[in-house]
Order: structure tokens, then sequence, then C-alpha cells
């Protein structure tokens, strides 16, 4: 098999996206880089990306016949990866990453088959519970702002903002994704918002956590003196989560949940850069 569906089946950018984002929760709760270790950096990247890596793969595996419907191109209803290489290629990135927090301690170990747990229910079960799904999804997105403070054994307040954070932002991103797949979902009996209320409910709550979110941002306004840098990015995603919302409440057809769940990767991107600049 080509190795590029095989890069393509673990989502490359969410997934480094998810291992820089325990280094900016390290970075976060340890700003002096003197005082990291390059095994703990190296570690903490390799965890976050192969465990998002292995949710990925596994997502993928669980969703083959909803996915011929909703994204025929997509690795394993293409015909590039087999099922049965799919679960493979989940457990080995798996099992890669719970070694690497082994190596790293026994919290972070703990953390991440937390992780791994919620992925998979998530993957095999949770997924048909709707909005519990959403937010078990969230969870793990969460997880690496706090993995990144457990790499110097130090958790501050922002780590906790950002985690909040990403949590809501995410959550509104499965919702509106669950608009995007509602015809492969209905067929296959997952209970989305937009499946059991409609497209139109669905946006409603993605743009209400979308904007909870947002009211967050100006937190550490209120409990420290943020520096310009993260005021100004924040501000950008703010605005950028905003401008999606309006979208999606205007016209919340399937094509203007694809591209507002798209930009809010990018959404997600930009905060995560302004979390890098927050020391609470």
């Amino acid at each position: 098999m080509p190795i590029r569906q095989y890069i393509r089946l673990l989502r490359p950018v969410n997934s480094s996206m998810m291992g820089l984002a325990v280094l900016v929760g390290l970075y976060m709760a340890e700003p002096d880089l003197n005082s990291w270790t390059a095994q703990n950096v190296v570690l903490g990247f390799i965890t976050g990306f192969t465990l998002t890596g292995a949710s990925m793969a596994l997502n993928d595996y669980f969703d083959r016949y909803i996915d011929a419907i909703n994204e025929p191109g997509r690795p394993i209803p293409s015909g590039a990866v087999s099922p049965s290489q799919a679960l493979v290629y989940a457990v080995v990135l798996s099992i890669i990453g719970l070694m690497a927090s082994a190596f790293t301690s026994i919290r972070c170990l703990l953390l991440a088959l937390t992780s791994v747990t919620l992925s998979t229910v998530y993957n095999s079960r949770g997924k048909r519970t709707g909005l519990l799904g959403n937010m078990m999804v969230s969870g793990c997105i969460a997880i690496p702002f706090i993995y990144g403070a457990l790499l110097v054994d130090r958790l501050k307040i922002s780590n906790l903002l950002a985690a909040s954070t990403a949590f809501l932002s995410n959550t509104g991103r499965e919702v509106t994704k669950g608009i995007v797949d509602a015809e492969g979902d209905r067929k296959y009996g997952i209970n989305t918002i937009a499946v059991k209320y409609g497209g139109r409910i669905a946006s409603y709550v993605a743009v209400a956590l979308y904007l909870s979110a947002v009211l967050i941002t100006p937190m550490p306004i209120l409990i420290g003196n943020p520096p310009l840098g993260y005021l100004l990015t924040v501000a950008l995603t703010d605005m950028g989560f905003i401008s999606s919302s309006l979208i999606i409440l205007k016209d919340p057809s399937r094509e203007n949940a694809r591209k507002v769940k798209n930009m809010a990767v990018f959404w997600m991107f930009l905060g995560l850069l302004a979390f890098l600049q927050l020391q609470l």
C-alpha cells in the first residue's frame, strides 16, 4: 500500500496539532526552555501525535460503511487501505504513544491511557450517543494541554483555560461535522444532534459552543496581565469563530457546515498560538 494513504489515515495536520498542543501545554507550565529536557519534549510530541493518529485510523475503521456514503474518497472506502490494515495501524500507533508516555512518567502514562480509552470507547460505541460522543472526542483534544504540564509536574491556570477552550470549540466543530455527515449517520443510527433535531438546531448548538469558547478567552485579562501578542492573536481567533458562527447560522447547509468545520481547525490553531504566549 502507498505510504501516502497511511499518512492520510492518521490525518497529519490534526495529529501534528495535538503534538504541538502538548508542547504548548509544556510551555505554559514552564516557559524557561533551559529547564526542558530533550527527552521529554520528543516523547511528549510523539505521544500526542501517535495517539491522535491512532484515534483517526480507528475512527476510519469503525466508520468505513458510513464513509462509503459521506466520504468515499477516504483510504478505506476507496480501497487504498483494507479495514484490517487500518486496525493494525491504529494498534501500532497506540503502542508507540503509550510506550513514549511510559518512558516519561507514571502520571503521563495514566493520562495517555485515559485518552486511548476515551477515543476507543467513542469510536466503537460512543459516537452513536451524539453530543456525549462529541464530548468524548473533545476530551481527547483537551488532554494534551494537561499532558504537557505533567511533563514538568506543574499545572497552571493557563493550562486549564487552554484545555477548556479547546474542549468547547472542538465540541462545536464535532456538532458542525454532524451536519456534514447527517446522511450517512442517519442510515447507520448515529444519533447526532443534526440527525435527531435537524441541521438548524445543530447549528444553534454549535454556535453556542463556539461562543462559549470565545467567552473564556478574556479571562486572562481579569486574572493577570497577558502580553500584547496574546491579545492580538486571540482577537483574531475570536473574530474567526464569530464569523464562522454567522456563516452557519445564516445557512446550515451541508456545504456551509463543511466549510465551517474546516475553518474551525484553523481558528483552533490560532488559539494554540495565542495560548503559547500566555503564562499564568
